[in-house]
């Protein structure tokens, strides 16, 4: 009974937790009375990594700059994790589940800091988009197949 036990999949999360944030304004106040609307540039990213036996982080960042011409109005950079235990899965199902559930549950967190601090600056509230991880993933692994890298490198 304990080795059929032992070898049931386990998929828990241990904690989700902001790793990283800053709000950088260079160019304030003089910027903030500009009239022109600034652009937004906003780029993610995923991370994984294995730190004990079964137990994953999994982080999902965000840098967020928003410029007129060629001045920062404010620059948001954010990086939100999760631990997570994972144990009994196959290898092959492990990389979806890190490049794809984990970051599922993370996100919305990532949001709401990003949002919130943003505000906090003094700005109206930039709400990132939802995100596809599978569609992120697969471009992922299509991509690391096209440099010669083993599918699971990350």
């Amino acid at each position: 009974m304990a080795d059929q036990q032992a070898a049931e999949p386990v998929f828990q999360i241990q904690r989700v937790y902001l790793k990283d944030l800053s709000l950088e304004q260079p160019n304030s106040p003089a910027i903030l009375l500009e009239q022109t609307q600034p652009t937004v540039d906003i780029q993610l990213g995923v991370e994984a990594q294995n730190v004990a036996e079964g137990i994953f982080e999994v982080s999902v960042s965000a840098t967020v700059q928003t410029k007129i011409e060629d001045r920062t109005v404010f620059l948001v950079e954010a990086k939100q994790a999760g631990i997570f235990e994972i144990r009994n899965l196959p290898e092959d199902q492990m990389g979806p589940i890190l490049g794809i559930a984990c970051p599922q549950i993370v996100y919305p967190y990532l949001r709401g800091n990003v949002a919130d601090t943003i505000q906090r600056g003094g700005f109206p509230p930039v709400h990132l988009a939802e995100i596809n991880f599978q569609a992120m993933y697969e471009q992922q692994q299509a991509q690391a197949a096209g440099q010669g890298l083993p599918a699971n490198a990350q």
